[in-house]
């Protein structure tokens, strides 16, 4: 039996201040590598949340009363700064009282007041910095070189030694491994280790938004090591106490170019005239064992990355397009949640279980779209059975949409989401929006239904969890969009106590408006939002009192987490007082990390979709685009070629007449002609610059 480690001892030898690991071994007294690796995990442990840190010398010492731990997170202009401790509190930290912090270092902070109700702080030290290398823009300066960071949230430009330029010229994007971190007495100093390419080259964009964000490639040597342990086929051993439901009509419907099939779907209309709807999931927890290296790569991954033509997963591809995968044809462990939903909607009865599928068809949305518009082909391709329990699922998904309508959802918001067609070399040919048809959102209903189903089940037995939760949006917010529709002409009464019903009359007001889109946006950017949580607190935009992300366990940790959870509430159903309170504990650590982890992977796939759209534009320059005025400030108008998803400025100088300001109703007035260009109007404009690395397109009225 191994050694007794008393986490009351523990923090006493580290309250000294003068122990590193080793040191704690020999007061201890622990000798057996089972009992260091006991030890090593309970440091592990305080670290994470926020209790001890380890500093310069490799001393461990305890995070005081008036300090805290975390991440430093630098806003979009760098002009300041929030610190994010592992318990998801955010601290702010004005410019001035960052000292020699970098945009994702690790950094003990002093509480020195407050800014409104949020915690004002100062850096006093830097544990551990967050970025290894940069990727900027080479430029000369006099006799020095130096690369100006891409990202704005690092504050410093980096001097290169006249020896480590290696071969980058002036105006190349390059890759440089920082050699000195900034101090008050020097500045930061970097090695040059790759040059890219200028910035018109659209080979340089996959690197550039992967070393922005630095986000990882490649999987450690030990995360490949337990995935060649790992049995890549299904055999009667791992089937064992599972329902079988081989001989099914299980089927997968996803986008042309997708790779990995967390989701399946089954559907039998019973003699009572209710529908069983079945959602079979990748079982990827019968794979990822909690506590192995694949499982804390997983983890700190936190999801997938989708970069337009490229993935960055967050399982190794043996997994993520293998075993874990629901292919056409193979069998595959799944956990499926079965589903009796009444004419009205409402779920009457559902029953939890690990399962074992076989995938009778691999559809796409364009496919099933096609049969839904009457194509005959398509009707031949499927054969009967899969055809019928189609027109049964749009039959089954059209009655929860409406469910969710009465409820108060909101339904008809858009995504303005875009599709980039690029060309071998990566080069951006056309530019088209995303549409959505009822293959979208028959699996959408399925999805939000089933996330739901099992949510409820934590809720009502107030079990630990991980919720996908979405705030009310905040008053501020709510009297922008309010104002913004003023300007539009639009009137419409909102309440101080919003509810989503209300927003989603809105959009039915908008349909036609040529500012849908734009409204949509604000809408979006004025409620809050969502995340994960240990407290259900209910998610606003689908009205739903419990939600949970569920349905995508090989792209999204959360959805893992959901799976051992339920996992253990099938077999176990019984916890003790200390094992609830310890994950309570555990499960808020997670939920900031993936909500944090889910902001990053979603700033990298704006960043690539932006940078492609920049690319488009710039081989458009000269040509002329109809417009609509999105915004109108004191230096120009915010214009979007609204079938492209391309926004650009319309600078005020380059206008025909000096134009006058008028704030409160959104417009500029031309001085001498009278001209009125308000929020809302349809121009044309002509492309006329672009620059990839700012993320602006320049535009210039056309009368």
């Amino acid at each position: 039996m191994g050694k007794r480690i008393s986490k009351r001892r523990l923090m006493e030898i580290i309250d000294t201040g003068k122990h590193t690991l080793k040191g704690i071994y020999r007061e201890l007294g622990i000798k057996k590598k089972e009992d260091r690796r006991k030890l090593r995990k309970i440091l592990k442990e305080l670290q994470s949340e926020g209790e001890i840190y380890r500093d310069s010398k490799g001393r461990y010492r305890r995070i005081g009363d008036s300090t805290v731990l975390g991440t430093i997170e630098f806003t979009k202009k760098g002009t300041a700064a929030f610190l994010v401790t592992p318990k998801g509190e955010d601290i702010f930290i004005p410019v001035e009282n960052v000292g020699n912090a970098m945009h994702g270092d690790k950094v003990i902070v002093e509480i020195v007041g407050k800014k409104g109700d949020m915690k004002k702080g100062r850096v006093l030290k830097v544990v551990e910095r967050g970025f290894k290398k940069i990727v900027g823009i080479f430029k000369r300066r006099g006799m020095f070189g130096y690369v100006i960071p891409i990202d704005p949230k690092i504050i410093y430009d980096f001097r290169i030694p006249t020896e480590e330029l290696g071969k980058a010229k002036p105006g190349q994007i390059v890759v440089a491994k920082i050699t000195q971190y900034p101090t008050r007495r020097k500045e930061p100093m970097a090695e040059i280790i790759e040059v890219l390419g200028y910035e018109d080259d659209p080979s340089i964009d996959f690197p550039v938004v992967v070393m922005k964000h630095n986000l990882p490639l490649e999987f450690p040597k030990e995360v490949m090591e337990e995935v060649k342990k790992l049995k890549m086929f299904v055999d009667d051993e791992d089937i064992d106490g599972r329902w079988d439901l081989r001989d099914k009509i299980i089927f997968t419907i996803d986008g042309e170019d997708a790779k990995d099939f967390d989701d399946a779907v089954s559907i039998e209309k019973l003699k009572n005239g209710n529908y069983l709807l079945g959602v079979h999931i990748a079982d990827v927890s019968h794979y990822v064992k909690e506590g192995t290296a694949l499982d804390r790569e997983a983890y700190n991954r936190g999801t997938s990355v989708y970069l337009i033509d490229k993935v960055i997963p967050m399982l190794p591809f043996e997994l993520s397009n293998g075993i874990c995968s629901l292919i056409e044809g193979e069998d595959r462990l799944t956990f499926s949640v079965f589903m009796e939903i009444d004419e009205d909607g409402e779920t009457i009865n559902y029953e939890f279980g690990k399962s074992v599928i076989r995938s009778k068809k691999r559809l796409t949305y364009e496919q099933v779209n096609r049969l839904f518009s009457g194509d005959e082909e398509q009707r031949k391709i499927l054969g009967d059975e899969v055809v019928n329990s189609l027109f049964t699922m749009r039959e089954l998904s059209r009655i929860l949409r409406e469910n969710r309508k009465r409820r108060g959802a909101i339904v008809d918001i858009e995504t303005d989401e875009v599709k980039v067609i690029l060309n071998e070399k990566g080069k951006p040919l056309d530019i088209i929006p995303r549409s959505r048809g009822d293959s979208e959102k028959l699996i959408e209903e399925f999805m939000i239904r089933a996330n739901e189903t099992v949510a409820e089940v934590f809720d009502r037995f107030d079990l630990p969890f991980i919720y996908r939760v979405h705030e009310e949006p905040d008053p501020e917010g709510i009297m922008e969009l309010k104002y913004y529709l003023k300007t539009l002409g639009l009137k419409l009464k909102i309440p101080k106590k919003i509810h989503p019903r209300i927003l989603q009359e809105l959009l039915e007001k908008m349909s036609d408006h040529p500012l849908r889109r734009t409204v949509e946006r604000l809408l979006v950017r004025s409620m809050k939002r969502a995340m994960y949580s240990e407290v259900n607190i209910g998610h606003f935009g689908l009205a739903s009192y419990s939600y949970t992300h569920f349905t995508s366990p090989i792209r999204r940790y959360p959805d893992l987490i959901a799976h051992r959870l339920l996992n253990d509430f099938l077999k176990r159903r019984r916890f003790s007082d200390e094992e609830l309170r310890n994950l309570r504990k555990k499960l808020a650590i997670m939920s900031k990390h993936c909500s944090r982890r889910e902001r990053v992977a979603d700033e990298a796939e704006w960043d690539m979709i932006d940078m492609k759209k920049v690319d488009y534009a710039k081989e458009r320059i000269g040509e002329v685009f109809n417009v609509v005025v999105t915004a109108v400030t004191g230096f120009g108008l915010f214009v979007e070629i609204v079938e492209k998803g391309i926004n650009g400025l319309i600078h005020i100088s380059s206008l025909d007449d000096y134009y006058i300001y008028d704030e409160e109703n959104q417009r500029l007035i031309g001085k001498n002609n009278g001209r009125i260009l308000k929020l809302g109007d349809e121009l044309k404009a002509k492309i006329v610059g672009a620059n990839k690395m700012r993320m602006e397109v320049d535009f210039e009225l056309q009368d």
